[in-house]
């Protein structure tokens, strides 16, 4: 079966959508997406209820941090590692962030090398992995710190689930951007990226879930019947 597709630049377009045309809240469509990589988790949990949940500063860290606090309402261990500091997130993300501290959910800032000890110790001993470091639209070489922790969480061995796109993997290409996360199973929000079926994408996003976030159906099949229809001109 053929999965159907946007461009990063579409699923844009959609989420803003969906927000002004539809009045659907950016909070919400977070809440959503984080409830769907919440469900998808439990799926891919057998004995163990461990799970590391590794987090960077954009709307898809604010996405892990949501599934974060779903996962701990249903009983799993979760931590939270966020690599960045908290006064770099924005108003969703940080929202997020700021329940999950009120709720006591274990989090780490992580912003130094000198702390990647801690985070191996963390995947060590978790049986399941989040990756919510990087989501749409990356389009520079992922770097330092970051670039350090996918490495590590690709050597690990563990079994990763990506929040979106496997972070490192530009959504239109499906290059690889330096290094990127090899996740078990991607689980897409609102629609399939391009990135995720094509070159490198299919190695690092094993298998692709697409998420129901809320964004009206009739929109997006909208938009992708508006591309299909191009690319056969």
């Amino acid at each position: 079966m053929t999965i159907k597709y946007v461009t990063t630049k579409q699923m844009k377009t959609l989420d803003r959508l969906a927000i002004e045309r539809f009045g659907i809240p950016s909070i919400l469509l977070m809440e959503n997406a984080g409830r769907g990589i919440a469900n998808l988790a439990e799926s891919l949990l057998r004995d163990g209820k461990k799970i590391l949940v590794v987090c960077g500063k954009g709307n898809n860290g604010g996405d892990g941090f949501v599934a974060a606090r779903h996962l701990a309402n249903r009983g799993c261990r979760v931590r939270v590692v966020l690599l960045a500091r908290p006064g770099e997130l924005k108003e969703d993300p940080a929202l997020q962030f700021n329940i999950l501290k009120k709720m006591g959910v274990p989090l780490f800032i992580v912003t130094l090398p000198r702390q990647l000890a801690r985070v191996r110790t963390f995947v060590t001993t978790s049986d399941l992995v989040l990756d919510g470091i990087f989501g749409v639209g990356l389009v520079r070489p992922v770097s330092g710190l970051a670039a350090r922790v996918i490495d590590l969480l690709n050597e690990s061995g563990k079994q990763i689930l990506a929040i979106d796109v496997p972070s490192g993997l530009n959504s239109d290409t499906g290059e690889v951007l330096g290094i990127a996360v090899r996740a078990k199973q991607t689980g897409t929000l609102g629609a399939a990226k391009r990135g995720l079926l094509v070159r490198e994408g299919p190695k690092h996003s094993g298998r692709i879930k697409v998420l129901d976030i809320s964004i009206p159906r009739t929109l997006i099949q909208g938009t992708i019947n508006k591309r299909q229809r191009s690319s056969q001109r």
